[in-house]
């Protein structure tokens, strides 16, 4: 399989579920912690019942169904678990690269800290995720420019 398919392929089942681009490149015990990561995280915030009723736009509860103290992790173990899986697939291999990643789960998490004030951890937990990718590229892409010219002026 080629480079660029194998990069997406990690990346995709990261999206999935945290481990499975890690199995999916061989690293069978990053895969097994990230998956029971998941699982813990999962069941202690009660993200699965957070979704069901984010999507039936009950926000009052899914408020009320939120356990805070652990939905906090999940941003960061669910995209540490896509960095990684792409990075060990080959992708991320130039400067600046885990900017959107660690960018998006910072901001992941403030949304999810902030959610209980507005839409719920889900859709806040989102926002946040898409702005903090957004600033990520913009940070990469200046970060990449800098070092450019400062490359040209050497």
């Amino acid at each position: 399989m080629d480079k660029p398919s194998r990069v997406a392929d990690a990346l995709l089942w990261s999206i999935a579920l945290p481990g499975f681009g890690q199995f999916r490149n061989g690293k069978y015990l990053k895969g097994i912690v990230l998956i029971l990561l998941e699982f813990v995280i999962n069941v202690q915030s009660h993200l699965n019942q957070i979704l069901i009723s984010s999507f039936h736009g009950d926000i009052r509860l899914t408020i009320a169904q939120t356990d805070y103290q652990w939905l906090m992790f999940y941003p960061c173990v669910y995209m540490f678990g896509i960095w990684d899986a792409y990075k060990d697939a080959g992708g991320g291999t130039k400067p600046y690269a885990v900017f959107p990643f660690a960018f998006g789960a910072f901001f992941a998490t403030i949304g999810v800290i902030y959610s209980r004030d507005v839409l719920g951890a889900m859709w806040m937990g989102l926002a946040g995720l898409a702005v903090g990718i957004a600033v990520g590229l913009g940070l990469q892409r200046s970060f990449r420019a800098r070092a450019a010219a400062r490359q040209d002026t050497d």
